[in-house]
Formats: structure tokens, sequence, C-alpha cells
């Protein structure tokens, strides 16, 4: 059957089987989106437990433990929670309401992290009487511990962020250098357990993480003459993963819209952070939805990359150290995506064609500057009359002139029906929850689970 959508040029997703179940049997959506309204949020946490034992065995295979803490910002669905437990991972929370759900969902101490980037007095507090770790980022933040561990009469467990000096890793806003933290600790540690060495990189350079690692564990070294007996090193998230099928229809879009000089295949000629055609390459200001290394295969690759005389792995085995990490969307690749109904066809007042769906850009974005991954398109038994084959852009609810839903231009072989469904793939990591707002006072997307052949709603046993 011929593809009811595709992007100029497409750029095929990748799926997982239950998605495939899913997606053969367009009137199910059709009476889920019925049900539960549009957007819509399905979940499966099915892969969840695969993709994160692939970084365990990476790890395992060149000597080294390696922790996972799923990044709980990256979905909000409650049901995340205990597939990362069940998964045999941990949690790495970054926010009051995500500790507390852990911790009213029996998560034990030892398996959260708290690594928000601005930490108020009642998530301290919360996580310091709980007995979770707390990523320290700056000398303000550590004083607040201070004080609450003092007043509760306990010692506060602790990773100090290291911000990194290395003059070929890029500048970073998180953590502070070990020479600010050994001043520190000296003066007013006493109430601090200081369990392991925590960094936060920008981007997905392997090598930027070699250099880290190695920068981390001589700080490690100073702690340890210092008296302080750190365990791990937790290198955060940036682990790589790709959403699209294989690398040439990557590169075929780039060369595409770099030779697009008319600005035909983006709206209204959006470069999507390309500053030089010449290139034809992925502009920074996006996400690279095709990565050549990912998860496991990166990680080993990382593990095994020579540094100092030695390598990354050796580096932590020979100071019997653990490497945690902290990932989002590598490790919810293949968990989720979401339906939207369209509900009206029309052309810009220039004659540019546009499909509107009953959802809004925040609920299907990340802070790429787009989503570069064609939607499905299903066609319910109950859907209207399709217009004539043709091209359009995808808009959304909000009443704003840029409310573009994806920024490129697909194309639609058999035409476009009203109550159709767009559906996005892969949005479990980050696409579906990051950004998302109830702006104008529409309601946020309901999220469900499958569980035992169901669609049942999130945080429902």
């Amino acid at each position: 059957m011929t593809s009811l959508c595709h992007g100029l040029p497409p750029l095929t997703g990748r799926t997982e089987p239950w998605m495939e179940q899913l997606l053969a049997d367009p009137d199910q959506c059709a009476d889920l989106l019925s049900a539960h309204g549009s957007a819509l949020n399905l979940l499966d946490f099915g892969p969840l437990g695969r993709n994160i034992g692939e970084l365990t065995r990476a790890g395992a295979d060149l000597g080294v433990e390696v922790g996972v803490f799923v990044a709980r910002k990256a979905n909000k669905a409650l049901s995340l929670i205990s597939a990362a437990v069940d998964a045999g991972a941990g949690l790495d929370v970054a926010s009051y309401a995500e500790l507390k759900q852990c911790l009213d969902r029996g998560v034990e101490a030892g398996r959260i992290i708290v690594t928000a980037a601005v930490k108020d007095k009642a998530l301290l507090t919360l996580a310091i009487t709980s007995r979770v770790t707390v990523s320290l980022d700056n000398v303000d933040e550590t004083a607040d511990v201070v004080a609450i561990a003092a007043k509760e009469g306990i010692r506060a467990r602790v990773a100090l962020r290291l911000a990194v000096t290395h003059p070929s890793v890029p500048p970073t806003r998180f953590g502070l250098t070990a020479d600010s933290w050994l001043a520190f600790l000296r003066d007013r540690g006493e109430l601090l357990e200081v369990e392991g060495v925590h960094f936060h990189l920008n981007g997905y350079d392997r090598q930027h993480r070699v250099l880290a690692l190695a920068e981390a564990c001589s700080f490690i070294d100073r702690l340890r003459d210092a008296g302080h007996p750190v365990g791990y090193i937790d290198m955060g998230g940036g682990i790589p993963m790709s959403y699209l099928e294989d690398e040439q229809s990557w590169r075929a879009f780039w060369q595409a819209l770099a030779a697009d000089a008319d600005g035909t295949l983006t709206w209204r000629g959006d470069r999507l952070g390309l500053t030089d055609p010449a290139l034809d390459r992925p502009s920074p200001a996006l996400y690279p939805y095709w990565q050549r290394e990912t998860r496991g295969a990166w990680l080993t690759a990382l593990l095994s990359t020579p540094v100092d005389g030695t390598t990354a792995a050796q580096l932590l085995t020979s100071r019997g150290l653990q490497l945690r990490c902290e990932p989002g969307r590598s490790v919810l690749d293949g968990c989720g995506v979401t339906l939207a109904e369209v509900v009206f066809r029309k052309t810009t007042s220039d004659g540019v064609p546009l499909v509107g769906l009953q959802m809004n850009r925040t609920q299907m974005r990340s802070t790429s500057a787009d989503v570069l991954i064609d939607p499905r398109w299903l066609r319910p038994s109950r859907a209207g009359t399709p217009s004539a084959p043709g091209e359009a852009f995808l808009v959304g609810a909000y009443c704003i002139e840029e409310e573009l839903i994806l920024r490129r231009r697909l194309a639609f072989p058999q035409g476009v029906a009203r109550g159709d469904i767009a559906v996005f793939l892969n949005t479990a990591g980050y696409l579906m929850h990051i950004l998302e707002s109830p702006s104008h006072q529409l309601p946020l997307a309901q999220n469900l689970v499958h569980r035992d052949g169901d669609w049942i709603p999130d945080g429902e046993s």
C-alpha cells in the first residue's frame, strides 16, 4: 500500500513491534482518541529493560560496573518509575515532585539521585532526610545543604558536580572546579558524605566525556587523599540513539535542504540552523536524529578510548570506581508514540497548504529546532472524504503564526481527510513531555500505558 504521508525527502522513523501492531489498527487508534482526546500519548515500557541492559553489558564486558539512573524529567508517566526499578535501574530526579513520586512508590533512597539545576529548600530537605544523594552544583546550594544537615543532625549524602576545565572541552555553566570544591570541603565539609563525582556535558561528543572522566579520576584521587571515600563517577546523560532507519535518508535530507535555494522544503524557507548551505551537514541547532554509534556500542567505544596512557575503562577499574549515567531518550527509545487527529485543511492567504491537528507544538517537541522524523498516517473507517493528493504543513492549536507541529513540508499521496490520524513515532524520551504547555487553557495530553493487552490511564493499577 502506498504511504499516506512522507517528508520531502522522506525521514522514515524506526519502530518497535508493539508500534506496528498499533498502527495496523487505525480504528482502534480512532477509538482511543475518541475516548481520551487529542493529542494522546501511548506508552509501552517493554523496550526500557533491553536498552538499560545494553549499557550495563557494555560496561561489564570491559570490567566496569555501570549504574543506570533513568532521567525522570524525560517522561512524566508514573509507570516509568516502576518500569525503571524493575529493569534494575535507579532514577535521576530534578524536582520535589519527581523525588516525592519515587519515594511514595517505595523506591529505595540509594536508587535515587537529585540533579536539579536549581534546588529549593523543600527539595533539599526531603532528599537529605530521606537519605537520597544530592548532586551539588555550587557553593550557595551546598551551604543550604550543610545548614539543613546541621538542623536535622545528620550528614548529607552528596556527589560533587565537577566543572571540567580541560581546554578541549567546551565551557559549562554546571558545577565547580576541583580546586573550588576542595577548598569548600576543607572549611565546611564535615556534614557532607561525598559519595561520588558528577559532571554534566552538553552534546554527544565521546572524546569530551573521556577527557572529563580522566579529570574526574584525578579529582577523586585528591578527594580520597583528603579522606573522602568516593565510589563512583556519574557522567550524566547524553548517550546517543537513532530515531531514523538509516543514515542515507539523514544525509539526503541535509543535501536537499542545502540545495533548496527557493526555500520550498521548510516553512517559509526555514534553514533549521543551517548557516552554510555548502556544508550540507546537520546543524547544531538540531538533535542528531541519526547517529552511527548508539547506546552500548557508543559506551564500549568510550570505555576503550585511550587517555593518559591507558583507557577510560582502566582509569575506572584501577580505582574500583563504578560508572553511573543518567540517560533519558536513549533508554526510552521505542517506548512511546503520540497520536493527533486531523480537524481541518486549508491554505494560507498566499496559498500555502495546511493541515490542522488537534494538538499544539509543545506536545511533540524538545529543545531542537524541529523534529526530523516523518509521522505515520492512519485513515480510520470513520474518516471523511480525502482531499486530492498534495503537499502541506502541519499546524496546531495555538493562536500564533509560527504554530507549526513540524517545520518540514510533507507529501500526502492519497490526500488528507478530516479524522485522519497523525502518529508521531518514538516520542517517549522528552518529545511528549519536556516542553508541554497548557497555554490557552487547553488540556494536556493524556498518557495511556500498554498493560496486558489493554491501554489504561497512567497511574492506574
